[in-house]
């Protein structure tokens, strides 16, 4: 599968980290940290766009590969 990905806001990113057991934590300004029974904590900005690069480090501390991830959309 292809390795690009979409531009997503920091709402679409939240919605598809709950599906995989992240809950909201605390929110500091415009960043929700989130948490996770088993995973490392995560911080999205809550912004209209998140940029790739920040996505695919989201997404490598979540422990997914870009390709499960994409299988959330």
């Amino acid at each position: 599968m292809s390795q690009h990905l979409p531009v997503l806001s920091g709402q679409e990113v939240l919605k598809l980290l709950y599906i995989i057991g992240y809950r909201f934590r605390e929110q500091e300004g415009s960043h929700i940290t989130l948490r996770h029974a088993t995973r490392k904590p995560l911080t999205v900005p809550n912004h209209r766009e998140i940029a790739r690069g920040t996505l695919r480090v989201i997404i490598k501390d979540a422990g997914l590969t870009i390709d499960e991830f994409r299988k959330l959309l």
